[in-house]
């Protein structure tokens, strides 16, 4: 069993014993060092390259989002769980915007971080549940549109069309064969905007797509017109039932 390496980022020595306390109870998770601020938080990342840190928000000499960003540049193949006490709209819009791969408040149980720990490892998104439904409420916001949009411009054309593909349920060769390229370049181009958009698995694109607008939910093709014959020759917009 492959174990997790975890860096634990806090300015509150009670709350780094904590965090250490109920990550190094599982059998198959270590933590690897310790940081008091998101400086040295960012450098250790460099340096001992964790599979996960989790960081505080607000820390002094460098704040975790400010920290998260360096960690994303530096430490590539780091993910991010963001541990804190603040949850509310602004704090996770600026997480997401970041790129960290979970969010868990620090009055949810000990389970809770363990098992975020572990789905962000195996490369998923972990979000604890009152921050998972306002996160649910932010992507259908016009600010959560404008996030994505922006995202999504930093997308090649390729990209953008092999994501849509994609979302739209083709597997690699139908999409390779739409494109007219090879598979291996549909992998490629997969890969890059998955990294792009920080997004870890063929479920993430898809939803990605659907909340961006680049394809349609199941539930908007049913209500989308459809057009039938009347009985006198003329097209009558309807809805699928």
């Amino acid at each position: 069993m492959k174990t997790t390496s975890v860096l634990i980022v806090d300015d509150h020595q009670m709350m780094r014993d904590a965090l250490v306390n109920i990550l190094e109870r599982q059998s198959d998770i270590k933590v690897v060092g310790q940081a008091s601020n998101g400086r040295e938080g960012a450098e250790k990342a460099a340096r001992l390259k964790p599979d996960i840190v989790t960081l505080d928000v607000a820390m002094p000499d460098m704040n975790g989002l400010d920290a998260a960003k360096q960690i994303r540049r530096h430490s590539a193949t780091t993910r991010i769980v963001m541990v804190t006490a603040y949850e509310d709209d602004l704090y996770i819009h600026h997480a997401l915007e970041a790129g960290v791969d979970g969010f868990v408040c620090k009055k949810s149980a000990a389970e809770t971080l363990a098992h975020a720990v572990r789905e962000v490892a195996k490369g998923l998104k972990a979000f604890s549940p009152e921050v998972k439904r306002r996160m649910e409420q932010y992507e259908k916001s016009e600010g959560g549109r404008k996030l994505m949009r922006r995202k999504t411009d930093t997308l090649t054309e390729r990209e953008t069309e092999v994501l849509q593909l994609i979302a739209e349920g083709n597997a690699n060769k139908q999409t390779a064969d739409k494109l007219g390229i090879s598979i291996k370049t549909v992998e490629k181009h997969r890969q890059s905007a998955m990294n792009k958009l920080h997004i870890h698995d063929t479920a993430g694109l898809t939803r990605y797509a659907i909340t961006a607008g680049l394809v349609e939910s199941p539930a908007q093709m049913q209500m989308a017109p459809v057009f039938t014959q009347t009985g006198n020759g003329k097209q009558k917009e309807e809805k699928k039932k």
